[in-house]
């Protein structure tokens, strides 16, 4: 029986998983590819802790290029993270003719083009399922079951840090700081949350989904980016109360010349199926020609799922290996020639709906002064409330509005928080609710 030989660089949370799977479903694992996916090399700085399982027959090296070197070696798994050192590796890899599998989303955000290219010239696989969704299919879906449909748009909840921080104002009105807190001390956020909490991590993620669903190159420096640091329970009680739920959302829709993709909080209405998605779990919807609305839903993250993933990857190259067929599915869903530089909808040219909260001192005239001026910028205001008990002479004032550009509404916020009559500046929350019309 055929030997497929794998060099494992990187043996922290993830690449752990990873060696346990490989080691302990060695077996289950032969007898669905007919070949032995053997476990050579392991490669990382650390060889002294303790990790549970037994490494026995594994050679053990501190140096990630050894592994690389080896002509016995015939899939390379990076898991070190970071940039610089893992796209030395991972082209150093591609170089020498090995397939690879990485989890590396930031890389691929960023290095990806480059990357992609090295590898199709190469005639290599380059896999990457665990970098978006952790143990959620959503690349083999858009690459393979989804190929002969035109895709529209993604809407996902791709950060399980976020995901729990806002279910858990959510369910028990926690300060964000608290619920950060609370998500670091379970092991759920980092200890330095930048990443997860800014939307980067998110982004990086989008990045890597839209380059497949639309035929384009991967662009992350121009995705907008927005975290979730200034929201607070007083904002989700008042959407709870309009019928919407708040949450991180990765949102992408293919406008033909150009793409829209953004990561923002978002009010979605109960009735969507991702407001429903709680603690640490992700979810994505797809809307396509053919199959119309498609959601796929499970856990981003952590170090089972996410090693289940890039197992799965191993799979696939171990199989193409086997029947001589590597590069078989382009690595970007299209060959490299069909690749376009699709340029990204400036944020001001978005057009949605708004969530807007000021904080309005209570006096006569105060309200014709803010619809005025959002008139004024063609806002269109669907509904007014006046919220909550007065704070420093000052109440909430809520509007929910209808279609309106990005554009204006940021003209008229600015012109708004000038006024004397406005003690703070204002609050503003997309909302993305299908069902809502003009």
């Amino acid at each position: 029986m055929r030997e497929i030989n794998i060099g494992l660089l990187g043996c922290g949370t993830v690449g752990t998983g990873v060696a346990k799977i490989l080691i302990e479903s060695k077996d289950l694992i032969q007898s669905r590819i007919g070949a032995t996916l053997n476990l050579k090399y392991i490669a990382d700085i650390d060889l002294k802790t303790n990790r549970g399982i037994d490494f026995k027959d594994i050679k053990l090296t501190t140096d990630a290029f050894e592994p690389i070197g080896d002509p016995d070696i015939d899939i390379v798994v990076e898991m070190i993270g970071g940039e610089e050192i893992a796209k030395s590796i991972i082209l150093k890899a591609i170089d020498h003719g090995k397939q690879v599998v990485t989890a590396n989303k930031a890389l691929l955000a960023c290095q990806g083009n480059l990357l992609f290219k090295a590898a199709a010239e190469k005639g290599v696989d380059l896999a990457f399922e665990a970098s978006v969704g952790g143990c959620i299919p959503i690349i083999k879906s858009i690459r393979e079951s989804l190929v002969g449909n035109r895709i529209a748009a993604m809407v996902g909840i791709l950060n399980g840090t976020c995901n729990y921080i806002l279910s858990k104002i959510t369910a028990d009105g926690s300060r964000f700081e608290d619920a950060l807190s609370e998500a670091q001390a379970n092991g759920y956020a980092e200890a330095d949350p930048t990443l997860d909490v800014e939307g980067i991590d998110t982004a990086h993620k989008l990045a890597i989904l839209t380059s497949l669903a639309y035929g384009m190159e991967i662009n992350f420096k121009d995705i907008y980016i927005e975290g979730i640091s200034g929201i607070t329970s007083l904002d989700i009680e008042f959407a709870r109360q309009f019928g919407y739920n708040i949450k991180l959302l990765a949102i992408s829709k293919n406008m033909g010349s150009m793409v829209e993709s953004r990561v923002h909080p978002a009010m979605i209405s109960f009735d969507n199926p991702l407001s429903n998605v709680k603690g640490t779990l992700n979810a994505i919807t797809l809307t396509a020609d053919a199959v119309g609305n498609i959601l796929l839903y499970g856990h981003g993250a952590g170090m089972m799922p996410t090693a289940s993933a890039v197992v799965g990857d191993l799979v696939d190259l171990a199989r193409n290996l086997l029947t001589n067929s590597t590069a078989r599915i382009p690595i970007l869903s299209s060959p490299m020639n069909h690749i376009r530089n699709i340029p990204l909808t400036p944020i001001e040219k978005i057009r949605t709906h708004y969530y807007f909260r000021f904080s309005a001192l209570d006096r006569p005239g105060v309200l014709s002064k803010i619809t005025g001026i959002l008139g004024k910028y063609e806002i269109s205001i669907k509904s007014v409330h006046q919220k909550g008990r007065k704070t420093n002479s000052s109440v909430p004032l809520v509007m929910l509005t209808h279609l309106a550009e990005e554009a204006d509404v940021i003209k008229a916020l600015s012109e708004i928080s000038l006024l004397n009559v406005v003690s703070d500046e204002p609050v503003l929350i997309r909302i993305e609710d299908e069902n809502r019309q003009e």
